[in-house]
């Protein structure tokens, strides 16, 4: 049996498998995220421990005897910020936090980290919140021992060590993405050296061992192998299948993801398209990211006073879009605009919007941001000919069969179950523990394919097409 835990920006999930990967039992707890400041993002890394020991207790009921393996996926690009003795700094400083976004472009600025990266670098990465901490908060900067991603400091506490994988790694702005090493140079620019990054491995080999203190508190036995795991995206592409060149998936889940996997390195930054390492070995992989997906819609159901499962179920079929549109940047945006000071915005509200229609345009500008996305893959030269839907928002009937005809792009929802970073990070376990490759993570079968309406092609395609002169003009005022 193998253990995954994934580590997201709402809580932590933990799945137990066994040996034919069947799920036997699921735990989730939820964690908070404190927000101080516009645009800051944070959480205390002790809350990671207790979610995870609660996920723990909970998986042990079922029984943890015969477990070989644990698996980590997590949120990447967090900033944890460790001392001479391991102990935190300051909260963490999350994915979605835009405060670094000067020193992301003054980082931007030296083409080295395009050139070793792949990648423009982004506020949200790792690289610059060093930066800013070291203007802002010098006496924690100088205290800097170590850097860790927010994964592998529940690695830390499970084994020990100081370590992370490729795929998260690639997330950093000090990773040298094709040669899948840190680079002296780039971590040099933000007075860093190696010495303060953990080790570096594939997210399907093994990391450490569980310490015998824990594995003794849940009853699994000695020697339990933890494995690289990988950034939640990557880990969530082995939990889908999306392994080789042609396999891509759609995330809806708090931030937006179309993920191509690819068998060569092959950047294009000036896209704003992220190329990282896959979490296994000598394959990497293309995402378009916006911030705000799910997000998007459980704000304007809080703002509505209603629940976001409430807000969609009573869409009936789909039609053509409006005349009002979405703007889904309510904490900057990736790609393609590498905005971190942009906001969102209604356009085109009139005395007949009721709530439903506010909805529907919510979920339109959403699958807009994601066509932008898919707009920009295919600069690089990527096609996405067909897609795989997980995340919380692909339960949505509605949204999945909007999103197909925005995208002109069939979209596959995998049968019943959790194929997301958790199930993909016990996958990572049992290649780990029994020495599995890439055959181990085959795609699940398909429970229903959502076609795009051609009788609303056209009207897709002008409300995108009026959605990037919003967005465009929205740009210019803030």
């Amino acid at each position: 049996m193998f253990i995954g835990l994934d580590l997201g920006t709402s809580g932590l999930k933990g799945v137990l498998i066994d040996a034919a990967q069947r799920v036997v039992a699921e735990a989730h707890a939820p964690l908070a995220v404190s927000r101080p400041h516009d645009g800051w993002s944070e959480q205390d890394p002790a809350d990671w421990i207790a979610a995870a020991e609660r996920v723990l207790d909970a998986l042990a009921v079922h029984g943890l005897s015969r477990v070989g393996g644990i698996g980590l996926s997590g949120q990447m690009h967090g900033a944890t910020l460790l001392d001479d003795h391991d102990r935190v700094l300051r909260p963490c400083i999350l994915w979605n936090d835009t405060r670094s976004h000067a020193e992301a472009a003054e980082l931007d600025r030296d083409p080295e980290f395009r050139r070793l990266t792949g990648n423009i670098v982004f506020p949200g990465f790792t690289a610059p919140k060093l930066l800013w901490v070291a203007r802002n908060e010098p006496t924690n900067r100088d205290r800097v021992a170590r850097v860790l991603l927010p994964k592998d400091y529940l690695r830390l506490w499970l084994t020990g060590g100081h370590v992370s994988d490729m795929s998260d790694a690639a997330g950093t702005g000090w990773l040298e993405t094709g040669a899948r090493d840190w680079s002296d140079a780039l971590l040099a620019e933000t007075g860093l050296s190696r010495a303060h990054m953990p080790a570096l491995i594939e997210g399907s080999d093994v990391s450490g061992i569980l310490r015998p203190a824990l594995a003794q508190r849940w009853g699994l036995p000695k020697a339990v192998v933890v494995a690289g795991g990988g950034g939640d995206n990557a880990a969530s592409a082995v939990g889908v299948g999306v392994v080789s060149e042609g396999d891509a998936f759609v995330s809806l889940g708090t931030s937006g993801v179309l993920f191509a996997a690819s068998n060569g390195y092959r950047p294009d930054a000036a896209t704003a398209v992220h190329t990282f390492c896959h979490a296994l070995p000598r394959t990497w992989h293309q995402m378009a990211v916006i911030l705000s997906c799910t997000d998007a819609l459980n704000w304007f159901a809080a703002l509505a006073g209603s629940d976001a499962v409430t807000l969609t179920e009573g869409l009936g079929p789909l039609r053509a879009p409006g005349r009002m549109l979405f703007l889904p940047y309510l904490g900057g945006e990736r790609t393609p605009l590498n905005r971190a000071d942009i906001r969102g915005a209604f356009v085109g509200l009139a005395h007949a919007t009721d709530r439903a229609a506010a909805t529907r345009a919510v979920l339109e500008g959403v699958c807009h941001a994601i066509r932008d996305g898919r707009d920009a893959l295919a600069a690089t030269g990527t096609r996405l000919d067909r897609l795989v839907a997980v995340g919380g928002g692909s339960r949505s009937d509605y949204w999945l069969r909007l999103l197909a005809s925005v995208l002109d792009c069939p979209i596959q929802r995998p049968v019943a179950g959790d194929f997301g970073g958790a199930f993909g990070a016990a996958r990572l376990a049992l290649m780990a523990a029994t020495g599995a490759g890439a055959e181990a993570a085959a795609a699940p079968a398909s429970a229903r394919e959502f076609a795009p309406d051609p009788d609303l092609k056209s009207a897709f395609d002008d409300a995108q097409a009026r959605y990037v002169q919003a967005r465009t003009q929205i740009g210019t005022l803030t």
